[in-house]
């Protein structure tokens, strides 16, 4: 069983005009859910092997702020990545790695939860993640793999799934 986690960058600064998409950062409460999502992490229980990242502005600056304690390796594909871009980073990049975190942008990250999750595998976290995956959002998958060059469509059931608003409700949509 190999464990993938993904995390979604925190809301960026669209104030930012003069920047490329690439180079956005993030905005006040962007860092506020990449500190609070950071903690949670940290706290979970998983301890992550190895971590790969999109380069772009707004994913280093939630890495920088949740500070998860696993140095990035960056990743060029996974910027504004499709999932069968995102799948494939991880059978080239997963190595021996046991646990797998990987730090990106929707909406690949959103369809990871339909490419892992078989429709037996269905659950109630299945059911909040695929409504939406919210910036800063943390997923936790139980894959049914040996190697990371197995991974195939099915092959995982989410086991743990949060948002920064289901830690703090300040950080809700309505605010």
């Amino acid at each position: 069983m190999k464990v993938l986690g993904l995390l979604r960058h925190a809301k960026s600064d669209w104030g930012q005009s003069d920047k490329r998409d690439f180079d956005r950062g993030l905005n006040t409460r962007g860092c506020k859910g990449a500190a609070l999502i950071g903690q949670h992490i940290r706290e979970h229980g998983v301890k992550w092997d190895k971590l790969v990242a999109s380069p772009a502005q707004r994913v280093k600056t939630t890495l920088q702020q949740a500070a998860i304690g696993v140095a990035p390796e960056w990743e060029d594909r996974l910027y504004l990545a499709s999932s069968e871009t995102i799948c494939d980073v991880i059978r080239e990049d997963g190595g021996d790695a046991d646990t797998l975190l990987l730090a990106g942008h929707n909406p690949g990250l959103g369809d990871m939860v339909f490419e892992l999750v078989a429709p037996k595998n269905e659950n109630a976290l299945f059911d909040e993640a695929k409504v939406k995956f919210p910036t800063a959002a943390f997923a936790v998958f139980e894959l049914d793999i040996d190697d990371w060059a197995d991974l195939k469509e099915g092959c995982g059931k989410l086991v743990h799934f949060a948002r920064p608003r289901d830690l703090d409700p300040e950080l809700g949509p309505e605010h």
